[in-house]
């Protein structure tokens, strides 16, 4: 884990990489479609003058890919299409490596739609998305289209809440979002108890009652906001985590495979109540 992220001066859009992509994401998806598609390209059988033409016998997938990605991508001519692939790899290459974060996204999109071969597309639809949860990455790919698994809002409730002054809230959520966004080595299980050690610290610090647990701090926020009765009933789940209450901590964390989506959103939900909170109490 980097220094930056270990004491909490990595933003948390740099960590979750919601509207960027950085270098190891952007290699790890090159690579990706080069295993899956650019290696895929046959030779023609002359030894002596090896060349990868998408006119050869066996290229017809990709000579029919690359035309569509002239065409409706690329929106240029389909006379000025190389027959050389290497040609077309460099063009690509340079391409994915200058392009904006977001035209990435559109560009391995576009390949797992338009690549006629449902069984090579949905390969790489699946490997695509071990990288991305493995560089930490907002978007995933669902039913062959690239969609954001991380709301703006989302972020803005962790920012929020790691914004506050030091202390224990604060030191348990940036410690939860490190473990979640430790791109080397991630704990998905810790950072959920790191989460709601958080809301425990919150209700240990604002509950007027020596008990300090968030049955407490619940029945405190009621006395002085009443809670709309969704609301309350949200809480009172949120408070079954916290407290073991039937097991429910229990057996999400007795679970084989804890995973990056309810680790982010035990984050997510934590910084929320954490701002509501402070919020109504004026903490």
């Amino acid at each position: 884990m980097k220094f930056s992220q270990r004491y909490g001066y990595t933003p948390v859009k740099s960590a979750i990489q919601l509207e960027s992509i950085d270098e190891e994401l952007r290699n790890a998806l090159w690579s990706v479609l080069k295993l899956h598609y650019w290696d895929s390209v046959y030779w023609n059988d002359e030894i002596l003058n090896r060349r990868r033409l998408l006119s050869n016998a066996g290229n017809e997938h990709m000579l029919a890919f690359c035309q569509r990605l002239w065409l409706h991508f690329f929106k240029k001519p389909l006379d000025t299409l190389p027959n050389d692939f290497d040609e077309v790899y460099g063009r690509l290459r340079k391409f994915f490596f200058e392009s904006k974060w977001y035209e990435v996204y559109d560009f391995i999109e576009f390949v797992a739609q338009e690549y006629p071969e449902e069984r090579r597309n949905a390969e790489f639809a699946h490997a695509v998305n071990i990288f991305l949860e493995r560089e930490v990455a907002g978007y995933r790919f669902v039913e062959g289209h690239i969609v954001q698994i991380t709301a703006t809002e989302e972020i803005d409730a962790i920012e929020t809440a790691t914004a506050a002054k030091k202390g224990p809230v604060r030191e348990h959520l940036e410690r939860a979002l490190q473990l979640l966004s430790d791109r080397r080595a991630p704990d998905y299980r810790n950072s959920i108890k790191e989460s709601i050690s958080a809301v425990e610290a919150l209700a240990q610090s604002s509950s007027t009652s020596h008990k300090g647990t968030l049955g407490e701090l619940l029945k405190q926020l009621a006395r002085i906001h009443p809670l709309h009765p969704a609301l309350e009933a949200a809480f009172t789940k949120l408070y079954g985590y916290t407290s073991d209450a039937n097991g429910i901590r229990h057996a999400l964390l007795d679970e084989d495979r804890v995973t990056f989506e309810e680790a982010k959103f035990m984050l997510v939900a934590c910084s929320a109540f954490i701002n509501y909170v402070r919020g109504v109490l004026k903490t």
